[in-house]
């Protein structure tokens, strides 16, 4: 990240401010950036500042929360603003300002949840009550809390096409979707959670975005040519400009704490980051969003979503780690799965289901420390038995697992009464962080 930006562009995006906004974006290989403004029934173009190290800006009086805006780049056609907090028209609309002095708290007592009280809950607010709202999800956080969670992960929220989405096309990752009440609905959900004992944290994604509605790579190198996901092109977090792109997801989360209060984050698909540099990318987004939590008096819980058995992503950030306070641990489910199931495709057969093989996993943290793994094709793991089995976290059904079979079948159309007993007692009375997905409760 950028140590020392210059005053002008401490923050990116549109910050209200000074009875106006200033507007800060980042287009290194721009001439020209304009701004477009629709304020009080005027629309109004402002030319940005070319600024140190690519950004642009300029102050707007009068502008404020709710204005609409957009950005043209030498010329061209309008765009939403990559740091965009709202998007009310869609991601191919004009970008909403959000001040966030607007957003009436009473959660100023809460300080969060330490990862060794956490009892997580997985849960899509588009499905999650007919009607796919934050605020028809805050009728349902009193039946949560009677049920015994602590914590409640939100899949992604990022703008992304049309009203319902799993989450992981999101295009513009800073804003909250519209279709599930925008920024506002999302500030009085987490707000409501707080005033009931629950934390909350989000699913967020640095490794890609969706193909709809993404012009990042207008504004600048956002993307790594040299790497591809399973989902295109990586996110340049180690070559040339990648300090102004590891600022750019730094800044979203530390924002994420700051403005909406979240209690930590889910990095979804953390290996599919690719970095060789000497400073982890992970390492610094822990750093950051600590700090921020540490200014605002709170903790917060980081997570991430892994199976390379990496005893580093749990490893101080100041010592050359990740700094996760925990990571997914998928052998829990797959040994389960096998186990009622007899499944043995893919990733599955490198588990036989045994008990003696769940119970060498809880022994050790996750199973594969080094061992030939047969999906693999090659030696897989480290040991981990030194760290705390509450820092790792187990479920027996999560949103991959059901979203990602054709059939989106769930264990309660596979597996009998007794099994499904079998497998809430597993999951629930062992020493790892438990996280239940919605609905398995019934």
């Amino acid at each position: 990240m950028t140590p020392h930006p210059p005053a002008d562009t401490a923050r990116l995006g549109a910050t209200v401010a000074d009875a106006g906004t200033r507007f800060v974006v980042w287009a290194p290989s721009t001439d020209r950036v304009d701004v477009v403004v629709a304020s009080g029934g005027t629309e109004t173009r402002l030319a940005l500042d070319h600024v140190a190290d690519g950004y642009h800006t300029v102050f707007a009086p009068g502008v404020g929360h709710g204005d609409r805006y957009a950005y043209r780049l030498d010329g061209g056609p309008d765009r939403p603003d990559p740091a965009s907090r709202h998007q009310p028209d869609g991601v191919h609309g004009r970008s909403a300002v959000v001040d966030p002095a607007t957003f009436t708290w009473t959660d100023t007592a809460w300080r969060g949840r330490g990862l060794d009280d956490t009892v997580v809950y997985e849960l899509h607010v588009g499905a999650f009550t007919p009607a796919g709202t934050f605020e028809a999800a805050i009728d349902q956080l009193p039946r949560l809390v009677a049920l015994g969670v602590t914590t409640i992960e939100i899949m992604p929220v990022g703008a992304f096409p049309g009203e319902r989405n799993w989450g992981y096309d999101g295009v513009l990752p800073w804003a909250t979707q519209e279709s599930y009440g925008g920024p506002e609905g999302l500030a009085r959900f987490v707000d409501a959670a707080h005033a009931v004992g629950l934390a909350v944290i989000l699913d967020v994604i640095a490794n890609h975005v969706g193909p709809e509605g993404n012009h990042l790579v207008e504004f600048g190198p956002y993307f790594d040519a040299t790497f591809t996901t399973s989902w295109g092109p990586g996110m340049n977090v180690a070559g040339a400009g990648s300090d102004h792109v590891r600022r750019y997801f730094i800044e979203q989360y530390v924002g994420w704490v700051r403005d909406f209060h979240l209690d930590g984050f889910r990095f979804d698909a953390v290996h599919a980051i690719a970095d060789q540099t000497a400073n982890p990318f992970w390492g610094e987004v822990c750093t950051a969003v600590r700090a921020a939590a540490r200014a605002e008096r709170r903790q917060v819980v980081l997570i991430g979503e892994t199976s390379d058995n990496d005893p580093r992503q749990l490893a101080p950030a100041d010592r050359g780690g990740f700094g996760f306070d925990a990571v997914w641990c998928d052998d829990v489910h797959h040994n389960l799965r096998v186990a009622l199931t007899g499944e043995r495709h893919g990733y599955y057969a490198d588990y036989d289901g045994s008990a003696h093989e769940l119970a060498d996993t809880i022994a050790h943290r996750w199973k594969f420390r080094g061992q030939y793994s047969i999906a693999r094709g090659r030696r897989h793991g480290r040991p981990v038995a030194e760290m705390a089995p509450h820092r790792f976290v187990a479920f027996t059904r999560n949103h991959d697992q059901i979203g990602n079979r054709p059939d989106g079948s769930r264990p309660v159309h596979l597996l009998d009464r007794a099994e499904r007993r079998y497998l809430a007692a597993a999951l629930l009375l062992s020493p790892y962080t438990p996280m239940l997905f919605m609905g398995e409760e019934y």
